[in-house]
């Protein structure tokens, strides 16, 4: 019996605590929350992310949207009065908002992370609608703020808010494409516009030269731009820019150029480089334009002038692409200027025919 006694009352003794320790935890809690609901917010903290140097979105029109969702100037009110779910739906209402969070930290500060899209395409319609594309191909109206440089597609078929199956593959190729080009500082320098044809292919229209550059459809852009890369280190600089007026890509394994008609004149060596000159200029453009203030250094749209120079201009022999010409015969262009005579092997000379000899003719004899 007396074991008995014993074990109960210290169980009653252990019990008891257990209850004493969830009394006071609850008080702490209760107490917690209390100073919580009494707490007010004393700063605002916005961070954007997604874009750097952010020209869709800033900080202040993130503090108008709180405000106005407060109902009035949100620092100074009672943090338990803050719809912080409310908030961030209202925020992602902009089409430039891709995600937004908003909480209190430690010392009543309410933070606010927003997560900007980031234009990756502009897009033109048949009609007069333009917009561009996002990474998750959102269709973004254009800023009042900011009008950013990428890439420029044409001849969009439709201007629809809701795109069919067929043009929202198109608008899938359009973004792959503009994603490539923006990782090769080389093709960003040299493409100015991609055009939609009627058939849903593309066309580059290049900066320098007036040629046609036919890429096709989207499948292997590395393998297109790795040979067209190729056509004008190699190409361009021997015989001018102005001497192709088609540039197929569509072959795999070659690349088709469509000679220039008899009255087409080809650019010289001097023009060349001049071109070139024109092409490094543009690209030193992009480098420090616009388009180097969305996409961070060391990531995409790295426009380098002095790598396409040693691109172009080097010398050493390197593979040359397969050509194939649509018109064989070009016709002989006169030159210039004298040229050196270069070392070529003589004809060999005919055999001169020797007329036939003569019969001898006999002297008159002497007289005697």
């Amino acid at each position: 019996m007396a074991l008995t006694g014993k074990f109960n009352a210290k169980r009653v003794l252990v019990t008891s605590g257990w209850i004493l320790l969830a009394i006071g935890c609850l008080v702490v809690l209760l107490a917690a929350v209390r100073d919580k609901n009494e707490s007010v917010c004393k700063s605002i903290d916005v961070n954007i992310s997604g874009v750097s140097n952010h020209f869709f979105i800033d900080k202040q029109d993130v503090l108008d949207l709180i405000n106005r969702y407060s109902g009035e100037e949100a620092i100074g009110q009672a943090i338990s009065s803050f719809d912080l779910v409310g908030m961030e739906s209202e925020l992602e209402k902009d089409v430039w908002v891709k995600n937004a969070e908003l909480y209190f930290d430690s010392h009543n500060v309410l933070k606010a992370d927003v997560e900007e899209r980031e234009p990756v395409a502009r897009v033109f319609a048949n009609g007069t609608h333009t917009f561009y594309i996002d990474s998750s191909l959102s269709m973004l109206p254009l800023s009042d703020k900011f009008s950013a440089r990428v890439p420029v597609f044409t001849g969009f078929p439709s201007d629809a808010k809701v795109l069919t199956k067929a043009d929202s593959a198109l608008l899938r190729d359009i973004r792959n494409i503009s994603q490539r080009l923006q990782e090769d500082s080389f093709m960003l320098a040299l493409v100015q516009q991609v055009d939609i044809t009627p058939s849903r292919s593309f066309e580059f229209v290049p900066y320098i030269g007036n040629q046609v550059i036919v890429l096709g459809d989207a499948q292997n852009l590395d393998e297109k731009f790795s040979k067209l890369s190729l056509f004008y280190r190699n190409m361009m600089p021997r015989f001018g820019w102005n001497r192709y007026s088609i540039i197929n890509l569509q072959f795999k394994g070659q690349v088709v150029a469509k000679l220039k008609g008899k009255d087409d004149v080809s650019a010289d060596s001097l023009r060349t480089i001049q071109l070139m000159q024109a092409m490094a200029a543009t690209a030193e453009k992009l480098a420090s334009d616009s388009v180097q203030t969305i996409v961070q250094d060391n990531e995409r749209n790295t426009a380098d002038s002095t790598m396409i120079k040693f691109m172009i201009q080097r010398e050493e022999p390197t593979l040359e692409p397969t050509i194939y010409f649509e018109r064989i015969a070009e016709p002989a262009e006169p030159s210039k200027k004298q040229e050196e005579p270069k070392a070529t092997a003589k004809p060999a000379k005919k055999p001169v025919a020797k007329p036939a000899a003569k019969p001898a003719q006999k002297k008159p004899g002497r007289k005697n």
